[in-house]
């Protein structure tokens, strides 16, 4: 088997896009995360998967809602990036969101985003360290104009 350090070398070679996942809280304050695994899983119906570690903050966010909000992140947003990826408590002051329509996922951003997905949470699988998160996009837009960030060998671009 291949040694932790050694595949985190080989998957950081693989660029990703950048994304804020987010739900809301039982006390219905805002929760998220940065995370590189996001992608389409079937059009009809329209899946999404992504993956969160078990230890995740946000993932009892993501349960108790019973969905979950993908903010693909617009080039340019590093800072963002970066302070979702910390466990701090206050991630979402100063930054401004509205909720989706008819409260299933968590908080649209809405000066960052290149895109977004609204998701209901359809299926839970356990993967090791993490759970796939397989949703059905209920909504979704993206933004003409604006470049998504990627991720690569653990810098944006």
């Amino acid at each position: 088997m291949i040694e932790a350090a050694r595949f985190r070398e080989v998957m950081a070679s693989f660029p990703s896009g950048v994304v804020i996942l987010t739900a809301f809280g039982d006390d219905h304050q805002p929760r998220g995360l940065t995370v590189s695994a996001f992608c389409a899983v079937s059009v009809d119906p329209p899946l999404a998967l992504v993956c969160i570690d078990k230890t995740s903050n946000t993932l009892p966010a993501v349960q108790h809602t019973g969905g979950f909000t993908a903010n693909i992140l617009a080039a340019g947003r590093e800072h963002l990036a970066r302070r979702m990826a910390t466990k701090l408590s206050d991630k979402f002051d100063g930054i401004a969101w509205h909720e989706a329509e008819g409260r299933i996922g968590g908080p649209v951003l809405d000066n960052d985003s290149a895109a977004y997905a609204v998701c209901t949470l359809r299926d839970t699988i356990e993967a090791g360290d993490h759970w796939i998160l397989i949703g059905l996009v209920t909504e979704g837009r993206h933004v003409e104009g604006v470049t998504p960030m990627v991720f690569t060998r653990r810098a944006y671009s």
